[in-house]
């Protein structure tokens, strides 16, 4: 065996070596599974246990110190109320979408489904009423600031 063959047989060894070195680096190996500890799930800010993202948590919170609970309530109890709320707006949607055209929310479906209940039907009203204004009078500022411009 000349020396040439030898060295090239070294280089290829130390190729290897190195390529096993970043597999096991980079975990590929199979052997790195204890690298990370996932016996308790990882909550981020507004989220729970089951990965559900807390969306109406800071909205509930202040609702329930305006009808006269703690200014910092528990978060079991806004967990409980949030679930509460995503429940109910998940069953009116599902009605919603049986009721007029299948498979699709219009406002007149929520508005049939609210019907009997007057506080919820006035509020619903009332909602509408005001959206209406206010695209009314967001199309007037915006005919007034472009009428200026030319």
């Amino acid at each position: 065996m000349s020396s040439t063959s030898v060295n090239s047989a070294n280089t290829s060894k130390d190729k290897d070596s190195k390529e096993k070195d970043k597999d096991k680096e980079s975990g590929a190996d199979g052997d790195n599974f204890d690298q990370f500890d996932d016996d308790e799930p990882e909550l981020h800010y507004g989220a729970t246990a089951s990965g559900r993202k807390r969306i109406f948590s800071k909205e509930l919170r202040c609702m329930m110190f305006g009808f006269g609970d703690d200014q910092n309530p528990y978060t079991e109890s806004v967990d409980l109320l949030e679930d509460l709320v995503i429940e109910y707006i998940t069953d009116m949607t599902h009605t919603a979408m049986e009721t007029g055209r299948t498979g699709r929310v219009q406002v007149e479906d929520i508005v049939f489904l609210v019907r009997k209940d007057q506080r919820k039907f006035t509020r619903v009203k009332d909602l509408l009423t005001m959206n209406e204004e206010l695209k009314k009078a967001r199309k007037a500022f915006d005919e007034v600031k472009y009428a200026g411009v030319s």
